[in-house]
């Protein structure tokens, strides 16, 4: 089988891989959509993920659907031909993490395409990949498999959203308007918010948030956009979701939030040791909370994908086939012109 493989920095290939054998338990799923998330952009730029560098030939990838090719002896939940989005998130369950409904935070997480183990837990970014039936989830046949391959990161937007509270009627503030925050935007809408204003620094991913549903969209970069109300001096929104991983947005955030709001940190900094302007948190009485991939909410994700009650489809702005990998990493990279990306396999 061909896999999408990065040795270093920008240095990315298909390269031709042995298939794993079946073992009990297994499903052999034949990958037909994969969407690069900002990790791989990550790793494809870096060669790292923080303190973990790349030190071995790595297939990237973590968002991925496709159809059961082969299952091994005691799989009851799939069969042969179903179409199922794969659930990268291996964790112990067994842990008091696990036990009470955080897998997340699970200290012995096998997350697919990840540089944190080694030898490195490879992701999937190939034709075929070997998994427990346990992280498949089984799509209706009709289900596109570039709508299914949604399904991990809209389960990072509705963990994100579920540690707000109740959403119902409450006026919602989202700092960038990537994949990440346009889906948390649709996991707002969902929770019944009464208006969602969603803040980006180009005009593009704006354009499809305006799209699928924001209420206002607010361009940053822009002077004469602004986001603050005179009226409302001690802030106007009640929750926000910071998506960008940008320090100016956090501060955006505890400026805009009333008293008594929440900030839910879902974007990843760069630098870890983000300045966070504490008065405003003390004086206003601010909540902030954080959210870490997903725990639970992956079939969820699916059924909604699955259903039509969410549409990704305004979401996927390019796809590449498998031979155009390197176009399609260096495509996603640009912001002006790219939302999500998928390789078809």
């Amino acid at each position: 089988m061909k896999a999408v493989v990065l040795h270093a920095i920008e240095d990315l290939r298909i390269e031709q891989r042995d298939e794993v054998d079946l073992g009990p338990g297994q499903v052999r799923v034949r990958i037909e959509s994969g969407g690069i998330c900002g990790s791989d952009l990550h790793y494809f730029h870096h060669a790292r993920m923080g303190d973990f560098p790349v030190r071995e030939p790595f297939v990237l990838g973590h968002e991925a659907a496709g159809t059961v090719a082969e299952v091994g002896s005691g799989v009851t939940s799939v069969a042969v031909g179903d179409r199922v989005a794969i659930n990268p998130s291996h964790p112990c369950r067994t842990c008091d993490y696990c036990r009470t409904g955080r897998e997340n935070l699970c200290a012995e997480m096998i997350f697919l395409g990840s540089s944190r183990r080694f030898p490195h837990v490879q992701g999937m970014f190939a034709q075929s990949y070997v998994t427990h039936e346990r992280q498949c989830v089984a799509v209706p046949a009709g289900t596109p498999s570039a709508v299914a391959a949604f399904a991990e990161p809209f389960s990072v937007a509705l963990h994100a959203v579920s540690h707000a509270g109740s959403l119902l009627g409450r006026r919602v503030l989202v700092t960038g308007a990537g994949p990440i925050g346009a889906l948390c935007l649709t996991a707002a809408r969902l929770g019944g918010a009464a208006s969602i204003e969603i803040t980006d620094v180009l005009p593009e991913p704006l354009k499809v948030a305006e799209a699928i549903g924001a209420t206002r969209t607010i361009n940053a970069a822009d002077p004469g956009d602004p986001i603050a109300d005179p009226a409302r001096p001690r802030g106007r929104f009640e929750v926000a979701f910071e998506c960008s991983g940008h320090p100016s947005a956090l501060r955006t955030c505890l400026e805009q939030l009333a008293p008594g709001g929440t900030l839910v940190q879902v974007g990843t900094y760069a630098d870890p040791k983000v300045v966070v302007p504490a008065d405003y948190v003390m004086v206003k009485e601010l909540t902030l909370k954080s959210s870490f991939r997903f725990a639970r909410e992956f079939p969820l994700a699916v059924d909604l994908l699955a259903s039509g009650r969410v549409d990704a489809a305004p979401l996927l702005s390019h796809e590449f086939d498998l031979a155009d990998a390197m176009k399609a990493f260096r495509t996603a990279a640009d912001r002006k012109q790219a939302m999500k990306v998928h390789i078809r396999f």
